[in-house]
């Protein structure tokens, strides 16, 4: 195939899809053999000025005309629910058709619809179907030039086997020849959507910073960024021989290559020269998860380059964030990287190992930060249906959508669904496209769903208090305060019980229900929730608070949760804020937070006014802690606090990740405290936004940015001895709100004196706030 692009994503026409038929390569041995494709060669009397190729698969596919490629788009039709709804795309191809002779070929992967999904012990392949397939047809305005049907050839691609794990193995001496017919599939073309979000695109490609030969002769190349991506290659060599690439993310000890962590995942690029010239290959239909590639060679072969090549629905950034401290601002950075690692058709977990599933608690403690970082409306409204369709009869919502459990269910392990602070991503993430892009149709849509999901927590203990059962898959089970850190073994450090954390999800979800039902005008709802939020409250109270204001088990993650969510007794707020002190002094700044805890920790310290203490646990170096791992070389946000030993040792390569973003999600307090850019709930979508800095003499100047429906809003502020400047830019169509708290003495805003306890309403443009702390 000729290796340029054309044709051009066009917006999604209405025509019905009529005579088109899903049809399938008979040659397909089925999941895990060689790859396939369907063609077909048609003439026509003139090049017709304006042509839309209309396409969709069962499996992904890549679509060539006369020999050039369809689009820019990866890992097409995208991943969905695919017994619900399956993604298709519309491009214009006028320019790559001629009068005459044409020839269109759909090369097809296994994809996520039928290679291996989960893990080594409960492996699932063909998840939706055992059959690829393509549907698609070429329209010049109304009129129907050709379209998928029996009349269609079949044959065997280059691509010798692929999988989402595997990878790709790759042979370019074998010629693509329909040498086979095809099969007419049973399908339902009313699934057919069109894509509801952006394409997954290709970044700008990365040169590796060093390279070093292993003592068999492999070279390992270090790109200097972990990245969910793929290499890409130009090679030249006789025919035969081979280039075999196996990716890492991290190197063990005397930069010994290491991809223990990815357990059954293959993860490698197996390619076979052709023999004739210069010869270019990146893989069609996988990506790996790697900041390392260790490349191997095999028979007479040079390699002349070699490149990663960065994927991501979401390639444009869309807030930026520096300080006084480099590390912070790389951690900014790691967490751009893995989230656009990690937002790849779907909020992934991770991009590398055998599971890059959609984990749903994941993703709601990242929802914020996710908005902030990129624009992710239409990215969540698409996982939102994935994840309403997983929904269980019973309310329960899936840990993780698509889910290949609900249709192939894991015995051992019950059901994979009904997880507080997991299933609670049905509530809180539709809430954070509310806050960021006023996106009341979202919470319409999900609202039934919401519904369903808090009676499911309410009849898991017949009530307000919700006591999980310990084994894992129970009706009712909890990841709770997922991989929350516990220190010294001989002496470990309290953390929250499962029941105490099942309970303020419980009333987390409930009290956000209730408001979102006045948003939607479910007055009668709203009441409903409203009371039974009380009932919730009152029943906390009862069961969590000793009679002295101590929570029951006295640790971070209990406290920060309950201070930020308003369940603690106003007559215990004092004595609550004297224990959650302690609790946090006496770790000495490390954090002992885990999933669901971390990113309330700094928001509930900052919002009670213990800014020495966040900012001490904010800028600790040691392990558990964010900066630690920038400091150990970190590219990308980590699964765990302790991933990397100082000494560089990997821990627990059979569940280590070294890209996930769920502790990014502290960036949505760096942009909503520390900046001090708070959205409203009373105006949404940054019509109305308070300003409300946190200022941290530590991280002093600090500057932010994010690029709104308005266009960009700026804040800029530094503190030189007690007094703060701000600089702040609002765009038109966006006001602000400033208030003179006790902290803030003497408020001036452009020169004007705000006197103290009032509120100062900021308009648009370019404006210089001073205050002394």
């Amino acid at each position: 195939m000729n290796i340029a692009t054309q044709g051009t994503t066009v917006s999604a026409d209405s025509h019905a899809w009529s005579g088109a038929s899903m049809i399938a390569p008979s040659c397909d041995a089925g999941q895990g053999t060689a790859g396939t494709f369907v063609s077909r060669d048609f003439t026509l009397a003139e090049r017709p000025q304006t042509a839309t190729l209309r396409i969709s698969a069962l499996g992904l596919y890549r679509a060539f005309v006369n020999g050039n490629r369809v689009g820019l788009d990866l890992l097409t039709p995208g991943w969905t629910c695919y017994d619900d709804r399956i993604a298709y795309q519309t491009y214009e191809v006028s320019d790559l058709l001629v009068a005459g002779e044409n020839r269109i070929e759909i090369w097809l992967g296994d994809g996520w619809y039928r290679s291996q999904l989960m893990w080594a012990s409960n492996p699932i392949v063909n998840c939706w179907g055992d059959r690829v397939g393509a549907l698609a047809d070429l329209r010049s305005g109304g009129t129907v030039l050709l379209q998928t049907d029996g009349s269609w050839r079949g044959g065997l691609t280059p691509v010798v086997r692929n999988g989402i794990y595997f990878g790709e193995d790759y042979d370019a001496r074998i010629q693509p020849r329909d040498n086979s017919g095809v099969d007419i599939l049973s399908f339902d073309k009313t699934k057919l959507v069109p894509h509801e979000t952006a394409a997954v695109r290709e970044l700008a490609a990365r040169q590796p910073l060093d390279t070093w030969r292993e003592g068999d002769g492999r070279t390992v190349y270090d790109f200097g960024q972990n990245a969910g991506a793929y290499i890409r290659i130009r090679v030249r060599g006789e025919a035969g021989a081979e280039v075999r690439i196996e990716h890492s993310e991290v190197l063990g000890p005397d930069r010994h290559f290491d991809n223990r962590n990815y357990r059954s995942a293959r993860a490698e690029l197996v390619y076979t020269l052709s023999g004739e010239g210069e010869e270019l290959y990146a893989p069609l239909f996988t990506f790996m998860g790697f900041r390392y590639a260790r490349v191997g060679l095999a028979g007479r072969v040079e390699l002349l380059a070699i490149e990663m090549v960065p994927i991501s629905s979401v390639p444009v950034v869309a807030a930026g964030f520096t300080c006084g401290v480099e590390a912070v601002n790389r951690l900014v950075e790691n967490t751009i990287w893995s989230q656009r690692s990690n937002f790849i058709e779907i909020p992934t977990d991770c991009p590398q190992r055998d599971e890059r599933l959609g984990w749903t608690g994941d993703a709601q403690v990242f929802a914020g930060t996710a908005c902030w970082l990129a624009d992710s409306q239409s990215f969540l409204r698409k996982y939102l249906r994935d994840v309403m369709h997983d929904q269980r009869p019973n309310g329960a919502v899936p840990h993780f959508s698509p889910d290949p459990t609900r249709l192939h269910p894991i015995m051992d392990r019950g059901d994979w669904a009904g997880s507080t602070g997991w299933g609670d991503a049905i509530v809180i993430i539709p809430w954070q496209l509310y806050l960021h892009y006023g996106d009341k149709a979202a919470l319409e849509e999900c609202f039934p769903a919401m519904l369903r999901w808090l009676d499911y927590l309410w009849n898991i203990s017949e009530g307000p208090v919700i006591r999980p059962p310990a084994v894992w898959g129970e009706h009712g089970f909890t990841f709770g305060d997922w991989l929350q850190p516990v220190g010294d073994n001989r002496k470990p450090r309290p953390t929250v019980a499962d029941d105490c954390a099942a309970t303020l999800y419980h009333f987390i979800s409930t009290e956000l229900s209730a408001r979102i039902a006045r948003v939607i005008g479910e007055d009668r709802e709203a009441e409903r929730l409203e009371a039974r939020a009380a009932e919730i409250r009152q029943a906390f109270k009862h069961e969590f608070f000793s009679p002295s204001g101590r929570i029951a088990h006295n640790d971070q993650t209990s406290w920060a949760l309950a201070f930020l969510h308003g369940l603690v007794p106003a007559e215990y707020e004092e004595a609550g804020r004297a224990y959650f002190r302690t609790v946090a002094e006496e770790t000495d700044g490390v954090i002992g937070t885990g999933f669901i805890g971390t990113p309330a920790l700094l928001p509930a310290l900052t919002r009670l006014g213990m800014r020495d203490l966040a900012e001490k646990m904010f800028l600790n170096r040691k392990v558990p802690g964010w900066l630690y791992q920038v400091e150990r070389g970190a590219t990308t946000i980590w699964e765990r606090w302790d991933a990397l030993a100082e000494d560089g040792t990997i821990y627990d390569p059979d569940m280590n990740s070294y890209n996930h973003y769920a502790y990014g999600a502290v960036c949505q307090w760096l942009f909503e405290d520390v900046a001090g850019i708070k959205p409203r709930e009373e105006n949404p979508a940054f019509h109305d936004v308070l300003f409300d800095p946190a200022i941290l003499p530590a991280l002093s100047p600090v500057s932010a940015w994010h690029d709104t429906g308005f266009g960009r809003v700026e804040v800029r502020w530094r503190l030189e001895a007690g007094q703060v400047t701000c600089d702040l830019v609002i765009p038109e169509g966006m006001t602000a709100r400033m208030n003179a708290t006790p902290e803030r003495r003497a408020l001036r805003i452009d020169g004007q004196v705000v006197a103290p306890g009032a509120s100062a309403a900021i308009a648009a443009g370019r404006h210089v706030i001073e205050f002394s702390i």
